[in-house]
């Protein structure tokens, strides 16, 4: 099958965190292009399941430049990758068949000159596929450790790129030949983000106090979202606080109960999309579940975090892996566990009333981010593959 060196297809999904860096990667992708006049089509191969959000977040996904990321979506069927006993992984497993059908259809019919997966377990039948029709795959794994979906994929993978060092010195020797550390890609948009708009969409003039942006993911996460609701009186007396609640986990009727009763210095989102970039720029400190894309994109506008990582029997541990690289450079405060409760939370925000503290961690999260963007490095790769 001949290749067509003027489209790249991309997989992954499930959640936000396995689809906002794949779209930054097609930015820098379709902006390179444009600089060497190649005309790019970008498709995007998701979950189309009714629930999933795939689809909308690829839809609305507009490059910095104003233009849409991707050219097209196509939904597949996905069925999630579990390590333990459960009767769903026989019904799942029908339609991770399915899935690989349908992506084998699509990447047959576009026929793109390179697969690039951001994983999630909708992107395992695209990555076999690729495989099977000698379309070059490339994966990238946020996280410390690899997760089910990255350690299958990286078995189809020309080059799996890694966030940490430390991830490519945990593999074999012979593995680590395919491996490139580049950072967690972020949208280019969060680089050009602007504070005043921020400050514009949220309302908000001549600050008095800092401003503390809470993130739980798109879902919203119930354990922070508890946390601020205990102690949003103490929180609405020293910051102006952001909350976005989530699209699940939120409680509509006490947020505009609460809001009635602190006024401006609270304010319920359900979910910000398209102004997340300059409300981050806005905001002094962030409060956040451990999520690679969350840290990264928080990171790069060299904003200071106290994490409050998932961790238990329902996760593999990663976000606490993220949260305690970030806390091991003095990048970040960290709650882990039984330590996520209302005492700790006032002790690490208030340390960041302080501005010579958040100074100080912002130095450090500037030396562990650095100068180069990287969607912009994995997309040099991949262009390279085509042109």
């Amino acid at each position: 099958m001949k290749l067509n060196e003027n489209v790249v297809a991309f997989t992954g999904g499930g959640t936000g965190g396995h689809i906002y860096p794949g779209l930054a990667v097609a930015d820098e992708l379709k902006s390179l292009a444009e600089k060497q006049n190649h005309t790019l089509r970008i498709i995007w191969i998701g979950c189309s399941a009714k629930k999933a959000m795939d689809k909308k977040i690829v839809e609305k996904a507009v490059s910095a430049s104003g233009k849409t990321t991707a050219d097209a979506f196509y939904g597949i069927p996905s069925g999630k990758l579990r390590r333990y006993f459960d009767l769903k992984n026989f019904s799942d497993m029908f339609r991770i068949i399915g899935g690989f059908f349908a992506a084998y259809s699509i990447l047959r019919k576009e026929k793109p000159a390179v697969l690039f997966s951001k994983g999630g377990f909708v992107s395992v039948p695209p990555c076999i596929a690729a495989r099977l029709l000698k379309i070059p795959v490339y994966t990238h794994e946020c996280d410390f450790t690899l997760g089910l979906a990255n350690r299958i994929n990286f078995k189809s993978a020309k080059t799996m790129f890694v966030s940490y060092e430390e991830t490519k010195n945990r593999l074999s020797e012979d593995a680590q030949k395919r491996v490139v550390v580049t950072g967690n890609p972020v949208r280019p948009t969060f680089y050009n983000a602007d504070k005043q708009k921020g400050y514009d969409f949220l309302g908000i003039t001549n600050p008095q106090k800092p401003v503390l942006l809470v993130l739980g993911g798109s879902s919203g996460a119930k354990q922070i979202n508890t946390l601020v609701s205990q102690n949003l009186e103490w929180l609405c007396e020293n910051y102006i606080v952001v909350h976005q609640t989530g699209l699940v986990n939120n409680d509509a009727a006490l947020e505009e109960k609460q809001k009635q009763q602190f006024g401006e210095n609270y304010k319920p989102y359900a979910f910000i999309y398209e102004q997340m970039p300059d409300v981050l720029a806005a905001s002094d400190v962030i409060l956040s579940r451990a999520g690679a894309n969350s840290i990264w994109e928080a990171a790069v506008l060299y904003k200071p975090m106290v994490l409050v990582p998932l961790c238990g029997s329902g996760t593999r541990g990663d976000q606490v892996d993220n949260a305690k690289f970030f806390e091991e450079y003095s990048a970040a405060k960290v709650l882990l566990g039984d330590s996520a409760d209302d005492e700790n939370l006032k002790v690490a925000l208030g340390d960041f009333l302080t501005e010579d503290n958040r100074k100080n961690c912002i130095e450090n999260i500037k030396k562990l981010v650095g100068e180069k963007r990287p969607a912009e490095e994995i997309a040099k790769i991949i262009f390279s593959e085509i042109h």
